[in-house]
């Protein structure tokens, strides 16, 4: 799959081309519209789905140096005010944050972040590291090509590996035809 490809599918789910359409307004540096609501459509439209269907959120991320709650939370009202009509669950974070409250979320550490595009090279499973930023350039570490075939790898370069057996095991329940390859060292 070439990022243009990936751009068409993802603009099959209306949500996705209003979000990327607005992304800019949000008026934040390193803006991307990543994770679920990427994947998901893909994966969707693939599987003859609606493109909305089993995406739950939408996550946006974004960059800001001030990691104040009240500077985030700043940022998420506008984002409200801006997606309102959308009527979905947008969520919206400082990636410049994470690390402050990821431990009480998850009960792990997690080092802080040095760009948005570091936190996607960390998701959990490799082909699901994917943004489109608010230029609409494809951000994608790991290629297109798992994502396209539906090939769940864990992603080495994550922070929390204990995690991704759940995430993997969540996506074949809601997409079967999905693929985990065998874990070195696993039966």
């Amino acid at each position: 799959m070439t990022p243009d490809e990936f751009l068409g599918l993802v603009r099959h789910n209306p949500v996705n081309a209003a979000l990327l359409e607005r992304l800019p307004d949000l008026g934040v540096a390193q803006t991307h519209l990543v994770a679920g609501a990427l994947f998901g459509t893909v994966w969707n439209v693939q599987s003859g789905q609606p493109p909305t269907a089993q995406i739950r959120d939408y996550d946006v991320f974004y960059w800001d140096d001030d990691t104040s709650y009240q500077a985030e939370d700043a940022v998420i009202r506008r984002a409200e005010a801006l997606f309102r009509d959308l009527e979905v669950p947008v969520e919206v974070r400082n990636q410049a944050r994470v690390h402050l409250w990821f431990s009480r979320r998850f009960g792990q550490a997690r080092p802080a972040l040095a760009s948005v595009r570091e936190g996607i090279d960390q998701f959990l499973v490799e082909c699901t590291s994917v943004g489109i930023d608010a230029r609409g350039e494809v951000y994608a570490p790991y290629g297109l090509s798992d994502l396209a075939a539906g090939i769940l790898r864990p992603n080495r370069r994550n922070h929390t590996p204990n995690l991704c057996d759940a995430k993997i095991a969540d996506y074949m329940r809601r997409w079967p035809w999905l693929q985990a390859p065998q874990r070195v060292g696993t039966p």
